[in-house]
């Protein structure tokens, strides 16, 4: 099954079939989307965008006819004043408190992204990154810094990586908020991460592909990472990239190359013998 999520909030579904070949199924979501996430088990999804606030679906009934035709989302005044969910929506943030002045805070989320959680809770966990630098979990403020491009989950427990509308790339420890190490010599915006087990990739407007080490926050809240990570190798690409993803099939099968390569040098080498070493 492949979702194609647009700006203007138009969702398809494609599901594929040997016999009848692919069938798709539309939905319609609010428009001005920036970011849009499926959850890791599929029964979720997640968006998020300018004047957008986060918020979490059910992916079965998001597609799912509407029970009243007149029910639409193109209104963005109906949106901002409705009290209720919308049909097949399970959550949905709240915008910050108000500023100093009173005055009501823009709502413009840049990236999102699935957390793990230890917790029980069947709620969502979700992190998102703000055009102002803030990172909100459970949206609060979190941690402050550039405006968020790209935000993604760690493979270690209490890690996540971000990078900024500048040049920078971090490693944060969720637990405390703050950043455990940084990445240098990278010269253009970095808009989009993807992590794998023990190394980061990313691809950024310099043109460069990057691979990037990384290590586990520290066990203690507080306490200095030891080590940090670095940037591993880079590869000089013709056209800009615009997105890098880990594929997790390719692991699996170079273990088994790996092991099948092995078998067949140990039969092919040739036995020796004790008197043919004399």
């Amino acid at each position: 099954t492949v979702y194609a999520c647009a700006s203007n909030g138009a969702l398809r579904r494609t599901c594929t079939s040997d016999e009848d070949g692919p069938t798709h199924t539309l939905s319609a979501l609010p428009s001005r989307l920036v970011d849009w996430r499926l959850g890791p088990d599929q029964e979720t999804f997640a968006y998020g965008g300018d004047e957008v606030e986060v918020s979490v679906w059910n992916t079965e009934r998001a597609f799912e006819p509407l029970p009243d035709s007149s029910a639409t989302f193109t209104s963005s005044k109906k949106r901002k004043r409705a009290e209720n969910l919308f049909p097949g929506e399970v959550w949905r943030a709240k915008n910050v408190a108000n500023d100093y002045l009173g005055l009501r805070q823009p709502v413009h989320n840049t990236c999102l992204t699935y957390i793990s959680s230890s917790s029980s809770s069947n709620q969502p966990q979700i992190l998102a990154g703000t055009q102002f630098g803030d990172l909100r979990s459970d949206f609060e403020g979190a941690v402050k810094v550039g405006g968020i491009k790209s935000v993604e989950d760690g493979l270690s427990e209490h890690e996540v990586f971000v990078s900024d509308q500048g040049t920078n790339v971090f490693a944060f420890d969720l637990r405390s908020g703050r950043i455990t190490y940084g990445y240098k010599g990278i010269s253009g915006a970095v808009h989009s991460l993807a992590v794998a087990p023990s190394f980061l990739a990313s691809v950024s407007l310099d043109r460069f592909a990057r691979i990037h080490s990384t290590f586990p926050p520290a066990t203690e809240v507080g306490k200095q990472q030891e080590q940090k990570g670095a940037v591993l190798d880079k590869v000089y690409m013709t056209t800009v990239p615009t997105v890098v993803i880990w594929d997790e099939s390719a692991v699996g099968n170079l273990h088994a190359n790996t092991e099948e390569d092995d078998g067949d040098i140990w039969e092919q080498m040739k036995r020796v013998d004790e008197r043919d070493r004399e």
